[in-house]
């Protein structure tokens, strides 16, 4: 009678309607060690404006006199990531800042915008299509292909500088680098100020 019962509780416990995850399920430990702290530098830029860029790469690699069938790969891949546009505050020294004797009116001199890299988000990024010839399929097998997604996260992240060149996200940075400096300088009683740039 128990050896009976042995099969109705293995079906309740990993039958249909349990599915077999509780049989032949993953469990993910993270082991790492802590983050470690290796070094701490000052900035004094100003981060003024952020864009947010999606890019599409359309990347194909092709092997010469065979078939693409055999050997060569495509890939479709959606990327998303961010730039932003800082200006530095640490570069004015006295030669590029001048204030009346009543300090009612300043000027003030600062470099030009500059963007950072683009920093890519590992949660917005998909691929859309893998299209692999028989020989990479067969490769894959026998690697992370970690060159081929690398090759790829290279591209997007050129593709979003390009972009944000083109976007007039420095230009943004400086106009509101501008308007946060005027909003401080007249809060400390300064009636005219005036900001350039180069």
């Amino acid at each position: 009678m128990a050896v009976a019962a042995v099969p109705v509780v293995l079906v309740a416990r990993f039958g249909p309607a349990a599915g077999f995850g509780g049989l032949f399920g993953e469990e993910t430990r993270d082991r790492s060690g802590p983050a470690l702290l290796k070094s701490i530098q000052d900035t004094h830029r100003y981060e003024a404006a952020v864009g947010n860029f999606q890019v599409v790469v359309d990347l194909e690699k092709d092997a010469a006199f065979l078939p693409d069938a055999i050997r060569g790969t495509r890939t479709l891949y959606v990327d998303a990531g961010t730039v932003s546009g800082y200006v530095d505050l640490g570069g004015p020294g006295e030669r590029n800042v001048s204030v009346n004797g009543d300090r009612t009116t300043a000027s003030i001199r600062l470099p030009h915008a500059v963007l950072g890299t683009a920093a890519l988000d590992p949660n917005r990024w998909y691929a859309v299509s893998k299209q692999r010839g028989l020989l990479d399929r067969i490769g894959d097998l026998f690697s992370d292909n970690r060159a081929g997604e690398q090759a790829v996260q290279k591209l997007a992240a050129q593709h979003i500088g390009e972009a944000a060149r083109d976007s007039g996200l420095a230009e943004r940075a400086e106009k509101n680098t501008t308007a946060m400096l005027e909003g401080l300088l007249r809060s400390l009683g300064f009636r005219e100020v005036t900001l350039a740039y180069g």
